[in-house]
Order: C-alpha cells, then sequence, then structure tokens
C-alpha cells in the first residue's frame, strides 16, 4: 500500500510505513488543496467527520454497493461483492478505499511504488504474484484492512487512518495525525458515511472528484473501456 506525498515523505514516516502499513494513492494530488482553500478548517472539518464516521459500525455490513460510487469503481461491484464475501468487509468500505485509492484502475502504479486497486506495496506480495491481478491486490489490501478494522474495535475512522498512516494511529486523537491521514479521514469517512447510508449521491465524493481525484478516474475509465 502507498503512502501519501509520495515525494515528499520524510525518512522517518517512510521507515514507519514499510514496517506498519498504510495506503493511498490520490492524495498527493489533493495535498496542495489543504493548503490553498482549507487552511486551518481541514483539521476541524476532519475532525467532525472522523468523529461522525467513528459512530459507524459495520458489524451487520451491508450487502450491496450504495449507487453514489463513480462508474469505474461501480464496473467492480460484482468482484466487491465477493471480496466482502471472503473479508466480512462492508462492501462499501471496500469500495470507499478503491475510489480513492485507484478509483477502479486495477494498473493504477504510484510514484511511491503502490500498486493496483488498492495500491500495496510491493513487498506486501509473494514473488509468485502478480501485484496487478485484482483478487491477488484485494486479498493483500483487505486483508491488511480488515486487520486493522480488528485492531481498531471497527471505528471507521481509526481503520482509514490506519489503512493511510499504519496501525499505530489507532486510538490517536485526530491531532496527532498526518496532515495526509486528516485528508484521508475528511475523504474516506464522509463518502464511506453517505454511502452507508445507501444514498445516490455524495458531497463529499464530489468534492474529492472536484480536488483533483476526477484525474484519477479519467485514466481508470481509460483504462477500463468504459464509454
Amino acid at each position: 500500500m502507498s503512502r501519501v506525498r509520495h515525494s515528499q515523505i520524510d525518512r522517518r514516516t517512510a521507515a514507519a510505513y514499510k514496517e506498519e502499513g498504510g495506503g493511498c494513492l490520490s492524495f498527493y494530488m489533493l495535498a496542495p488543496l489543504s493548503v490553498l482553500f482549507f487552511g486551518g478548517l481541514f483539521a476541524i472539518l476532519a475532525s467532525h467527520y472522523a468523529t461522525h464516521a467513528a459512530t459507524l459500525k459495520t458489524n451487520n455490513p451491508s450487502t450491496s454497493l450504495a449507487p453514489l460510487f463513480t462508474p469505474e469503481v461501480q464496473y467492480w461491484s460484482s468482484a466487491i461483492s465477493r471480496w466482502a464475501g471472503m473479508s466480512g468487509l462492508d462492501p462499501n468500505i471496500i469500495a470507499t478505499i478503491m475510489q480513492i485509492e485507484s478509483c477502479g484502475n486495477a494498473f493504477a502504479r504510484s510514484s511511491a511504488g503502490a500498486l493496483g486497486l488498492f495500491q500495496v506495496m510491493p513487498y506486501h506480495f509473494t514473488s509468485n504474484e502478480d501485484p496487478f491481478d485484482p483478487d491477488t491486490n484485494a486479498l493483500r489490501g483487505l486483508t491488511y484492512l480488515r486487520r486493522v478494522f480488528d485492531n481498531a474495535d471497527h471505528n471507521i475512522s481509526w481503520s482509514l487512518a490506519a489503512y493511510n498512516g499504519g496501525p499505530s494511529l489507532i486510538g490517536m486523537n485526530e491531532s496527532m495525525w498526518p496532515a495526509e491521514t486528516v485528508r484521508y479521514v475528511y475523504w474516506g469517512g464522509g463518502i464511506y458515511a453517505d454511502a452507508a447510508r445507501s444514498r445516490s449521491t455524495s458531497q463529499r465524493l464530489n468534492e474529492w472528484l472536484e480536488a483533483g481525484g476526477s484525474s484519477l478516474c479519467q485514466k481508470a475509465h481509460q483504462q477500463l473501456g468504459l464509454p
């Protein structure tokens, strides 16, 4: 799985990440946005949505994908349902991770070397595995997500934070999170909150698209050969 601010990540954080795991592809595009537009409000809003997302448990996961996800993610709906059954995770949290990591591009590759649908780092795969194979990528990415989800007592906010920044963030106050993780939970928590309610649209997803996610989805759209 990748780490955000790919070219700007500090050495200490990179070393900790390699040991712990984490994920995110698209937030390198969104990092300047927090400085230019959100400023100090970003942390406040992210804290609000992290707290809100923390109230959403998936002890009784839904069995269908919310209609709000982009067509590139909806393309994988059958596979997401299958992966949800195998992992015991809500298909909407799986789709949320896919949305902000690759937007459904199975061949996505970050500058940090993260690969595939769930932006998994190469060292998570065995030597004979194809990291771009969707099932293999999902196996590695969702195994990690399931582990942090359980360690976080099914707290969505902490699970998203741990997927992005590593398990050490579980239980930590949001004010202590790296800025990249604050952004990750802001977007992911808001999208999932809407998806968990089976909404047909998501203002948070629209904001993510406008903030740079649309370019990620354009690449996925082309790669998938969608009309």
